[in-house]
């Protein structure tokens, strides 16, 4: 049986004038075209090629010994090389371009940028990319708790949080009480592994180890005081939704921090806020 959508070795049937026919087997009456262009001068019938099968221009199956930069079930990331009002187009490697259909999409799509897809064959039978790629990511990566990992965001659902593609392989998630900025779909982070959940995957944090944490949240809470002539208007007694908006960070890490830079005489408490120890 021929196979869409796969790599798979096929048999030399016929000889044509645009090309050769393979079959999956000398019993299967179904053949698929070899371009001619793609046909070794040394091909015989009976000869067994590895080929690639998808649908031409024409919407009729079609071979190439070319591999293509995703198969079916696969996922990867891709360039987008021309929008429409029904989709987007793909460069996966090969002559036709890989249609990503506008329902298929998560956020905006923008000509020239990448973006982390998976194919899959529609109701038409059509080989597509999609962005819903969380039924096509692995469980049981090869990383521990506290291990750094790099991944992409695939999707954001408020009630849940932003999820992460772990090496466009491994299901990852960074849950919304840890988030404290926006990320865009497509965008590349970096995170902690806090956590390898029973069913194999991973809970991410953006930030490090609390005692490693309070220096970066301190450093922070430097800068903009540096940026804002040596004040701002936070103190313990700001709103965490002020604190965030301001530095990114929680009200308890705004208190480390602060608690940190006290001790170490750097800034003192003012009207309002906190500056610069003069």
């Amino acid at each position: 049986m021929i196979k869409l959508g796969e790599i798979q070795e096929l048999i030399v049937d016929r000889f044509a004038a645009q090309g050769v026919y393979l079959k999956s087997s000398n019993d299967d009456e179904d053949v698929v075209l070899l371009p001619i262009k793609e046909v070794r001068d040394d091909i015989e019938i009976g000869d067994k090629i590895e080929v690639f099968v998808y649908r031409d221009s024409k919407d009729r199956l079609i071979s190439t010994v070319k591999n293509p930069k995703i198969t079916l079930g696969d996922i990867g990331l891709l360039e987008i090389v021309d929008n429409t009002r029904i989709g987007s187009f793909l460069d996966w490697g090969l002559e036709k371009d890989l249609f990503l259909p506008f329902t298929e999409q998560r956020g905006k799509i923008k000509k020239g940028e990448k973006y982390l897809v998976g194919a899959y064959i529609d109701k038409s039978n059509r080989l597509c990319a999609t962005m819903n790629v969380y039924d096509m990511l692995r469980i049981n990566a090869p990383y521990e708790e506290n291990d750094n990992v790099s991944g992409m965001v695939y999707n954001f659902n408020p009630n849940v949080g932003l999820f992460i593609a772990i090496d466009n392989k491994y299901h990852g998630l960074i849950p919304k009480q840890k988030l404290f900025k926006r990320f865009e779909i497509g965008e590349v982070i970096n995170a902690r592994v806090v956590k390898v959940r029973e069913d194999g995957k991973l809970e991410l944090s953006l930030r490090e180890k609390a005692y490693k944490q309070i220096d970066i949240d301190a450093e922070k809470v430097m800068n903009k005081l540096n940026l804002n002539e040596g004040f701002i208007n936070l103190n313990d007694k700001s709103s965490p939704e002020k604190i965030k908006k301001e530095l990114e960070i929680s009200k308890a890490a705004f208190k480390r921090a602060v608690g940190k830079l006290l001790k170490k005489g750097k800034i003192e408490f003012a009207e309002n806020g906190i500056m610069l120890k003069k």
